[in-house]
């Protein structure tokens, strides 16, 4: 039977952190650059996530997102997806979320592995903007490990864009006409408080709404499905027929939780319910202790059942989550 939590939702997607560390220091995720929580110890091995996986996928699963801090820090990453492929054609699609790291070198090698997507983060096209947003001079090889997505086949290539009122929110066009350009698909997040800095105020955030009104102004955009299903994004195609798209994200102005079909589970084997979650599953432990297959089953099945109706961060009363979106994963 399919992972159904205690609302009728159907749990498709399983979003795997390999590891809490990242060589990016984003002021909306790292800005003060802790050091990694997990000792290698405690991080999961590819044999336990390949295992886990392979219940997941029994239990449903059709989609896995690796992510981080940034995954392409875990070594023999493609090791880990070669196996992770195995599970098809139960499992659908298997895709990475990065921040370029090592992309160039590493683009075809995943490509034969057998990784399906690729989800590139750029926040800007500014070098010195780059540089305030991330504490990396890295812009250009993000640019580079766009290309390298695109040549090996990674189609279409998305770019995750957070974006802040008073950073980044004068470049929504600028970013339009670099998807139209490059033909990829620009994908807009809201700002969420998920910061180890706790910085983050309503009135840095700018609601999809807005966004979509200001690159529509510019460059006419045409809905993709009225139905999002259980996406994230809204998707809209240039109405030229222009290559490339937009995508908008927006949790805090358009909460999407009723269709929502994710779970997480950390690089040190903890499950999340929702992003926004106080509290943990420790799968890891349970798994170590030499549970069989079938009270893993259960385990998966009982702490599936508790997740959460919705996030509650318009509420008066709301509560970060446990940890900050570097030791979540993406």
């Amino acid at each position: 039977m399919p992972l159904v939590d205690a609302y009728n939702r159907t749990i498709r997607d399983l979003r795997i952190s390999l590891t809490d560390r990242c060589n990016f220091r984003c002021f909306y995720c790292l800005p003060n650059g802790e050091p990694p929580l997990a000792r290698k110890a405690t991080i999961l091995s590819f044999e336990e996530i390949v295992y886990i996986s392979d219940i997941f996928v029994s239990l449903g699963i059709e989609k896995i997102r690796l992510t981080g801090g940034e995954p392409m820090l875990r070594r023999n990453i493609e090791d880990l997806v070669a196996k992770l492929s195995k599970l098809k054609p139960q499992l659908k699609d298997l895709a990475l979320t990065t921040n370029g790291f090592n992309i160039p070198a590493k683009a075809g090698t995943l490509k034969k592995a057998g990784l399906d997507r690729m989800t590139l983060s750029l926040d800007t096209l500014n070098t010195q903007r780059f540089r305030e947003i991330t504490g990396s001079d890295s812009l250009e090889d993000v640019f580079r490990a766009i290309e390298a997505a695109k040549l090996n086949g990674f189609e279409p290539v998305k770019l995750n864009a957070v974006i802040v009122r008073g950073v980044n929110d004068d470049e929504l066009v600028d970013f339009a006409r670099f998807a139209r350009k490059n033909g990829v698909e620009m994908r807009f997040i809201e700002y969420m408080p998920l910061d180890s800095g706790h910085d983050w105020s309503r009135e840095k955030v700018v609601p999809g709404r807005e966004m979509f009104e200001k690159i529509n102004s510019v460059f006419p955009l045409e809905l993709r499905s009225t139905d999002r299903g259980s996406s994230t994004a809204w998707k809209y195609d240039f109405a030229d027929g222009s290559p490339g798209g937009i995508g908008i994200i927006a949790p805090v102005t358009e909460m999407f939780c009723g269709q929502c079909s994710r779970i997480r589970l950390t690089a040190d084997g903890q499950i999340r319910t929702c992003l926004f979650s106080t509290v943990e599953h420790d799968l890891r432990d349970y798994l170590r202790s030499g549970a069989t297959r079938a009270e893993l089953v259960d385990f998966i099945d009982h702490v599936t059942l508790k997740k959460e109706p919705r996030h509650h961060i318009n509420d008066a009363d709301f509560k970060p989550a446990s940890r900050t979106m570097s030791f979540i994963g993406g």
